[in-house]
């Protein structure tokens, strides 16, 4: 990879880099794509049409908490380990996530990784498009048999936080809380994709639309621009941070981001607006 200034640069990887270690025993590449429901597109059909070859699928509404019925919230380590040996993934294996649209989904793999103590997690820089753009192949169909390994997760619950943490910010504030939707959306000025939603922001937060961390072709800005950004949000290392958006998927973007600035470890509201703008009870700003 090019120099561009990564404190954690081994959190991305290029397609070439990809391309050289394809087919390693010790690697998992992982298409994890997630469409808004707005959008009208299934990502495992998607997968079956066209992934990078050896790909498996990783659907994160499947592999969740199922007592709740807010959308993929991080499921109990026991499901997740489970999850992870049908992937064929072992505490050992390097896994590379990648989404269909670039940069949309794909950090949401690399922070479940993390808040489950793996380490060893990283995203494809400007995801299938660019593997694509590149000339490299794809291949089609169903994925192929994983091989059997032994998944222990070591959870760190300090990178999630819940309804209870972001409501205790809003009464007595500590941390920046930065919000990763377009800024439309964050002003209340669009409708939000999930339906019954309000529409707003937390009082308080600040908003960073996970599009301009990327460039046009949906890799990750330089270390500098990125810390610019982050701490144009408010997100310098001088407060602790959490991030939130929709439903916690693009939140992530911005937990990558600002570990490749070399910043401290940023939080995820896991339910995100998806929770605290489906109820009635909390509250919301405009504007």
């Amino acid at each position: 990879m090019e120099d561009r200034g990564y404190a954690n640069p081994e959190a991305l990887v290029t397609v070439e880099e990809l391309a050289a270690v394809l087919g390693a025993p010790d690697l998992a590449v992982i298409d994890i794509t997630k469409y808004l429901p707005n959008e009208d597109r299934d990502g495992f059909a998607e997968y079956r049409r066209a992934h990078i070859p050896g790909a498996r699928y990783l659907d994160i509404d499947a592999v969740a908490d199922r007592s709740t019925r807010l959308p993929h919230m991080l499921p109990p380590p026991a499901e997740f380990a489970a999850a992870m040996e049908a992937l064929g993934i072992a505490n050992a294996t390097r896994v590379v996530f990648y989404d269909q649209k670039g940069m949309s989904s794909a950090a949401r793999g690399w922070w479940m990784m993390r808040a489950f103590g793996h380490d060893r997690a990283a995203v494809l820089d400007g995801g299938l498009p660019a593997w694509i753009a590149a000339g490299h192949a794809t291949e089609a169909g169903d994925p192929q048999p994983a091989p059997a390994t032994v998944y222990a997760p070591a959870f760190r619950p300090w990178l999630v936080k819940d309804i209870r943490d972001v409501l205790g910010n809003v009464t007595e504030p500590h941390a920046v809380l930065v919000d990763a939707r377009p800024a439309a959306r964050f002003r209340g000025e669009a409708p939000e994709p999930r339906p019954g939603m309000r529409s707003g922001h937390v009082p308080g937060s600040t908003n960073l639309p996970h599009a301009a961390l990327l460039n046009a072709d949906a890799t990750f800005r330089p270390a500098a621009e990125l810390r610019a950004l982050l701490r144009e949000a408010g997100v310098d290392g001088t407060r602790p941070a959490i991030a939130a958006c929709g439903s916690g998927v693009t939140a992530c973007a911005i937990a990558l981001a600002a570990h490749l600035a070399g910043l401290p470890d940023v939080a995820v509201y896991d339910g995100s607006w998806a929770e605290w703008g489906g109820r009635g009870d909390t509250p919301v700003v405009t504007g």
